[in-house]
This record gives structure tokens, sequence and C-alpha cells, in this order.
């Protein structure tokens, strides 16, 4: 069943020219369903273009490639020459691309070997789980921490002053910086937060500006390490 359909068809190891198309072919509609894949597992719609066309593309020029070479010393050494390529994805860019540039790189190889029925099948089983961990959010922290700035006027005592709305809207708060701006006038306070779970953020935030008099509000999610791959 997963045999391959390339047979060479003589001593000078030349490949069908039927089968090498047919396994073309066949690698640029994977490389079609990887793109889908990748472009419907994208939750934050930032997916570039670019990256989808070319994961149309890899698989069917990993394929020519693979078709192109005879000896299985001169395979080893176009496969390592065109797995290399793979690192113009690691500066600086998302793991979950360069894992599926990979994806896209290993169905081509099996296609450019002739192994369609295993390239189908693995195509769809990896897209299966792809799409799975995706959907579960799978490794995604519940415990997300924001970094909260609230300016006040220098009159307002900062010690507590925000406790009861914090206890309201939190898990759990930290104060992390105390800074003078505007000449001294103000104070500048940063906070770790994490919110509790269906919380309104335009509730918790407006309840912030009646306490500080209207003055500048920044809340932003704190990046990890992770995110930054």
């Amino acid at each position: 069943m997963l045999d391959t359909v390339l047979k060479l068809t003589n001593e000078a190891s030349e490949i069908d020219i039927k089968n090498a198309i047919i396994c073309t072919v066949i690698a640029i509609i994977l490389g079609f369903v990887i793109s889908i894949i990748y472009l419907i597992s994208d939750k934050t719609h930032r997916t570039s273009p670019h990256m989808a066309i070319s994961l149309v593309l890899l698989p069917g020029i990993v394929a020519i490639v693979i078709m192109l070479v005879g000896s299985n010393i001169a395979r080893a050494f176009s496969m390592a020459g065109a797995f290399a390529l793979v690192r113009f994805r690691s500066i600086p860019g998302d793991s979950k691309d360069i894992a599926t540039v990979f994806y896209a790189m290993g169905i081509g190889l099996a296609c450019g070997l002739g192994y369609i029925s295993f390239a189908v099948i693995f195509t769809f089983i990896i897209g299966i789980v792809y799409l799975a961990i995706t959907y579960f959010e799978y490794g995604k922290r519940r415990d997300e921490y924001e970094t909260l700035r609230i300016t006040i006027p220098e009159d307002l005592d900062y010690t507590g002053a925000f406790d009861d709305i914090f206890d309201k809207y939190s898990t759990s708060v930290r104060l992390e910086r105390v800074k003078t701006t505007n000449l001294g006038s103000m104070f500048e306070l940063t906070y770790t937060i994490r919110f509790k779970e269906d919380i309104n953020e335009k509730e918790f935030i407006d309840d912030i500006r009646t306490r500080n008099g209207n003055l500048n509000i920044m809340l932003n999610k704190v990046q990890t390490p992770n995110e930054m791959l």
C-alpha cells in the first residue's frame, strides 16, 4: 500500500515522466491542504499571505529536488541542503511556523520519493492533530498575567487605593514600580495583575478611571519567552 510509484526506467536512473508529474501535482495539492490547515489554525488572524503561498509551493519544490537526484549519496546531500533552508524562519519567527515548514517539507520529501499513499495519509493525520491541539489551546497558559500602568495625582495615597477594585476583578495583583512623572506632580504605578475569568475589562478600567481622576491607564499582556520564539 505504501510502495513508491516511481520506478527507474533504465540503468541511467531515468524517472518515468508521467509518474514524476503525478508526484509533483499531488505534492502541490497536499501543500494546499497544509496551507489551509495553517490558516484555519490561526486564531489571531495574523497569518502571513507569503507564508501561506510558500506552504503551497514548498512540497512541490522539495519533491522535484528529490526526484532529480539519482543516488542515495546525492539524495542525502540534497535533503540536507533543502532542510537547511528552514533556517530562514528562525530569525526571529513563530516556532509554529517553523514546525509547519517542516511539515510541508516532510510531505514533499515523501512525494518526491514516490510514496503518495504515505504522503496523503500522514498529511491528514498530522493535520488533524494540528487542528485539534490548536482548537483545545494545548500549551496555552491559563494564568496569564498583564501589566497595568495607572497614573494618579500626587495627592492620592496609592497604598491600598485600588484594593477593592482589584479584589473584584483579579485573582492576584502585585505593585512592581512607583515612578514620579510630570515634574513630580503625578505618580505612575506599575502592577502585574491576573484577572478572573470572563471579567469585563472595560468595566474594570472605568472603575479605575473614577478613582484616578480620569488620568492615563495602560493595560497590556505580559509577553513570555515562549511567545517570542
